[in-house]
């Protein structure tokens, strides 16, 4: 199993990340503490010189498993299912310009919070109607590229729509997409699945990729999440991808991040032996 940290590209007001700054510091301190891999969230793909960062990562032997889309929605305020159509259009196309970004690093995209929430004065019977047509287009360019989706169940104090697996896997079958899969997190799993591992296995071969912060939103450790067991049925499922730390930046982002990942390597550890 591999494991990655988020890394802002840029200044954003996302908290739970534990990584901004400088990109070339933070990608040499990420691969000196042992990751195998740094997801990038990026604001707008079309600022980014995708060859200047490429070599940049593979200059320190890591790789980019996924990239984060969520600022689109939280410093641009894009989604796909607003009531303003402008915005819904806007929304699908910074997601598609991620694909020739992804397709170039080797990336999936993640779709988390730029679904938005339903407007005031909308049905969420048609926000669905819109994410799904959204999904469908975005996938439908992505595919010929190679480039697989990766959508977010995220709990309901920040959005209406798409709460667990069993909604996200629904919607899936929906959208009818051979490249569209979940990503689950551990701190959104705490507040809204019944049990953490069921709804792992719930989810089987369409798990993408996989977050993990402890119940707090702090680093795996820090909380009272049993990560070994977590990280057991991640085995126990295949699961051949990145477990990927997105958690908030404390007590410091440096300590979080080394932190996080020498708990989560002496749990997989155990789960060996």
């Amino acid at each position: 199993m591999k494991f990655s940290i988020v890394l802002s590209t840029h200044a954003a007001q996302f908290q739970a990340v534990a990584l901004k700054g400088s990109f070339e510091e933070n990608i040499a301190k990420i691969s000196g503490w042992g990751y195998d891999g740094v997801e990038l969230a990026i604001r707008d793909p079309l600022q980014i010189d995708a060859k200047a960062l490429a070599r940049t990562v593979s200059s320190y032997a890591l790789s980019v498993p996924a990239i984060g889309t969520g600022q689109a929605w939280g410093e641009d305020k894009l989604s796909f299912t607003s009531n303003i159509p402008s915005v819904r259009r806007d929304a699908v196309e910074r997601i598609r310009n991620h694909i020739d970004l992804a397709a170039h690093l080797g990336s999936m995209i993640i779709l988390g919070l730029i679904r938005g929430k339903t407007s005031e004065g909308q049905m969420q019977e048609q926000s669905m109607t819109y994410l799904i047509e959204a999904l469908r287009e975005c996938t439908s360019a992505a595919s010929a590229r190679g480039v697989r989706f990766a959508l977010e169940p995220i709990n309901r104090y920040e959005t209406d729509l798409i709460h667990t697996v069993g909604e996200g896997l629904d919607l899936i079958e929906k959208v009818g997409a051979d490249n569209l899969g979940l990503l689950l997190d551990t701190f959104h799993m705490n507040i809204e699945e019944p049990n953490i591992e069921k709804a792992i296995r719930q989810c089987g071969d369409r798990l993408f990729h996989f977050h993990v912060a402890d119940s707090n939103r702090w680093y795996p450790g820090a909380g009272h999440l049993d990560f070994r067991s977590i990280m057991g049925v991640l085995e126990k499922i295949g699961y051949d991808g990145f477990v990927s730390g997105e958690f908030m930046p404390l007590p410091s982002a440096d300590l979080s991040a080394e932190r996080a990942i020498a708990h989560l390597r002496a749990m997989l550890s155990k789960n060996i032996c």
